[in-house]
């Protein structure tokens, strides 16, 4: 249905980084070394949890699902930005464009929702650990996970086919990825109408999951207060610290580049956001959850 929908220019061309076109040789290795080190990183977590029987648990199941996300949402973004620090300008066409921007939508979007589900497993395994086993069973967390990518999925069609079915006046994007808001700045006419639409899909798809996440831990903060005991407290919190550090880094980059008015865009600032929750953030989960987690530090140990 998407691809039905194109029309117009046949092709784009990706600026990448001009500004900074002498660095082109070092980052193109610094960011090759970085995709092939989180790849490994992620691959790991994922063949720890599940060869280790003692982590076959719904958090480890839902961790299990991020490491498969972070791969495949870096695998959309990093091979671009390579060919672009290779060749400078690269033409792209537009359905390939097209189909960029919605796969980058949909594991963007489902990760946003599986972080929320990562915290409903949270809260009930503190606030009602005597129901936990029936809330949180097998069948409920496929149902979380499937609801996760069925968010993604939605809000990649209908983005990725409103504006490539809007007339462009354009063919340069100041970007190194088919990303929304520089598409933006291509649309004939007012941008007002699209602009409105990326803050609602925005609101539905960062904000919303984030205030989820917000009440699970105020209820789940205010039950740990309540513990009698200062090392169930302890542990109570090291088991939502690595969840809350993700959520932190994930969510603020994600909401400072698209919860904000388009006058105040900036093609560097933006890149350099983009970057922090592309590339950035999937590195550095499966090092949080490693090293901050005592269960999967002994199984990647074995």
């Amino acid at each position: 249905m998407i691809l039905g929908n194109l029309s117009g220019l046949s092709e784009f061309r990706l600026l990448g980084f001009p500004e900074i076109s002498h660095l082109h040789p070092l980052l193109f290795v610094v960011l090759l070394s970085l995709y092939i080190l989180t790849l490994m990183a992620n691959t790991a977590v994922a063949f720890t949890i599940n060869t280790d029987n003692t982590l076959h648990t719904p958090m480890y199941f839902f961790l299990t699902q991020l490491s498969c996300l972070d791969i495949c949402y870096l695998s959309v973004i990093i091979p671009a930005i390579l060919e672009n620090l290779m060749l400078g300008t690269v033409s792209i066409s537009k359905t390939r464009c097209a189909m960029q921007m919605f796969f980058f939508l949909f594991f963007g979007v489902a990760e946003c929702f599986l972080l929320a589900a990562m915290s409903l497993d949270r809260y009930f395994a503190i606030c009602h650990p005597l129901h936990y086993t029936i809330t949180m069973s097998s069948r409920g967390c496929r149902s979380l996970v499937a609801g996760s990518y069925i968010c993604g999925a939605a809000v990649g069609s209908v983005h990725t086919l409103i504006t490539f079915s809007s007339p462009l006046c354009g063919s340069a994007i100041d970007h190194f990825f088919c990303e929304i808001q520089p598409l933006l700045d291509l649309l004939c006419g007012s941008t007002l109408p699209r602009e409105i639409q990326v803050m609602v899909v925005a609101v539905f798809a960062i904000l919303s999951p984030f205030l989820l996440v917000i009440y699970s831990y105020i209820r789940i903060i205010s039950t740990i207060l309540h513990m009698a005991s200062a090392e169930s407290r302890q542990k109570a919190f090291s088991t939502c610290s690595s969840h809350l550090l993700v959520v932190t880094l994930f969510y603020g980059t994600a909401g400072s580049m698209y919860l904000r008015p388009k006058f105040t865009y900036c093609a560097p600032v933006d890149k350099f956001l983009s970057l922090s929750y592309s590339v950035v953030t999937p590195l550095l989960n499966p090092i949080i959850y490693s090293l901050r987690n005592k269960e999967v530090k002994a199984a990647l140990k074995k």
